[in-house]
């Protein structure tokens, strides 16, 4: 044998990862001031970001939502706080007429000086993430993730491994809040594009009922992105209203997931409204733990020129006796483009499961694009489950009514356009929310070539 043979292998040189489409996503350092068993989540959700990788149009759920946009940006974390603001600053923002416990998020971070949580109810607390795990670095161990655990998606491990504020919200047994809380994100643009993870922690216990009005706002049209996380647990005859509002910068690109858990006999409305934003994704994922609870998602999306808005449900039926109802509408202009994938799953076990879905839409011109994809999967058979899905123009009875009676064309499309979302405008059911959103339907229509 020679010598050459028996020398020792040469240790292979350390091999440099590829760079992945989100490394700019992530902290680039450790935070020195949070809780161990946060670092260690926010470890294994970095790793999970470099195992997923960036969705492809061959990725399930992703087949028509395209994302070169959004990585083309090179989003960084907001490192610092902006506190400049003034009360003042925001007031063209607000809901005029709305009386509410205001939380106010700015760039994802708690704004303590522009919210209004003075005489909140008893049993209602409201609190900044950083805040909380500052008083209490144990308290939210159990509450991080507990709902959402590893996400639908590379987004949902993003917001793990780079969360850095958010509100948590707790309704004590019984609570009735009378006043909604509104969490309003205001983005406001900085010196390179940004982006804000923030992550809402939202428990009601038995018999609590509050209602949440979440909305998305900014300050000028500028480019950032918002990937915001929100998890949601219903005790037993609990009961939220849930409304959101988006309205970002024209410039913005927004992701959002809402991840619910209903206790038995428990009660979620949500109401989806999307109008801003260049690049919208929204996900709501629920799951029932107890018997005859009740999910009811309502929605309503305008998507315009060069503007992407896509919701995607699901809703998981694994136990009897529970109802679900999904019934979102779009109005689609110009080269606007939008997605609506709705699944409703009802396991062999969830016997006399009762879930309709429906999703309507209208194309406004003859580059407007709609793809839709409703779905049943049903392996009980004692349930009452439908779904249903339109895609079409404005009826030319209807425009030739406003027509013969003077009304420009233009208007006239306005109108019929406005009515066809006043349906989901009415079930917001708050007089002052339900006009700012129709203000803020009627300004984009009104802009649009109709």
């Amino acid at each position: 044998m020679s010598a050459q043979a028996l020398k020792p292998d040469t240790p292979a040189a350390p091999q440099t990862p590829e760079p992945g489409p989100f490394d700019s996503w992530l902290p680039s350092v450790a935070r020195a001031d949070e809780p161990q068993w946060l670092g260690l989540a926010r470890a294994d959700a970095a790793e999970r970001v470099h195992t997923q990788g960036a969705p492809t149009s061959k990725s399930e759920g992703w087949r028509y939502t395209g994302l070169r946009a959004l990585l083309e940006q090179g989003f960084t974390p907001v490192d610092e706080p902006l506190s400049a603001l003034l009360p003042e600053d925001i007031d063209d923002l607000l809901v005029q007429g709305l009386d509410s416990h205001r939380v106010v998020m700015v760039n994802g971070r708690f704004a303590p000086q522009l919210s209004d949580l003075a005489d909140l109810p008893s049993g209602l607390t409201i609190n900044g993430l950083r805040a909380s795990l500052a008083e209490a670095p144990t308290a939210l161990a159990d509450s991080i993730n507990a709902v959402a655990g590893e996400g639908a998606h590379v987004f949902a491990s993003l917001n793990t491994a780079g969360l850095d504020d958010g509100m948590v919200l707790h309704a004590k047994r019984g609570t009735l809040a009378e006043k909604p809380v509104e969490l309003l994100h205001l983005s406001v643009g900085m010196d390179e594009p940004r982006v804000a993870q923030p992550r809402h922690l939202i428990s009601l216990d038995d018999g609590a009922q509050v209602t949440l009005i979440e909305r998305f706002a900014s300050l000028g049209d500028a480019l950032y992105c918002n990937n915001a996380l929100l998890e949601i647990r219903l005790g037993r005859d609990a009961a939220l209203k849930h409304r959101r509002v988006q309205l970002e910068s024209p410039s913005a690109f927004h992701v959002s997931g809402v991840y619910l858990s209903q206790a038995a006999n428990s009660r979620y409305d949500g109401i989806n409204v999307g109008i801003g934003a260049r690049w919208a994704r929204t996900d709501v994922v629920t799951r029932f733990s107890g018997e005859y609870a009740e999910c009811n998602l309502q929605g309503l999306y305008l998507a315009g020129d060069q503007q992407l808005l896509d919701y995607h449900l699901d809703v998981h039926h694994g136990l009897p006796h529970c109802a679900s109802r999904e019934n979102f509408k779009g109005v689609v202009h110009g080269k606007g483009k939008a997605v609506f994938d709705g699944l409703v799953y009802v396991a062999k076990d969830a016997q006399h499961t009762d879930a309709e879905m429906s999703n309507r839409n209208l194309l406004l011109s003859q580059s407007a694009e709609v793809d839709t994809k409703p779905q049943l999967e049903i392996y009980a058979d004692d349930v009452k489950c439908s779904h249903g899905t339109t895609v079409g123009q404005i009826e030319p009875e209807k425009l030739f009514y406003l027509r013969s009676r003077g009304i420009p064309q233009a208007l006239a499309r306005r109108m019929l356009c406005i009515g066809f979302a006043g349906e989901i405008i009415d079930a917001l059911g708050n007089d002052a929310l339900a006009a700012y959103v129709a203000d803020a339907v009627g300004n984009r229509l009104e802009a649009a070539p109709l």
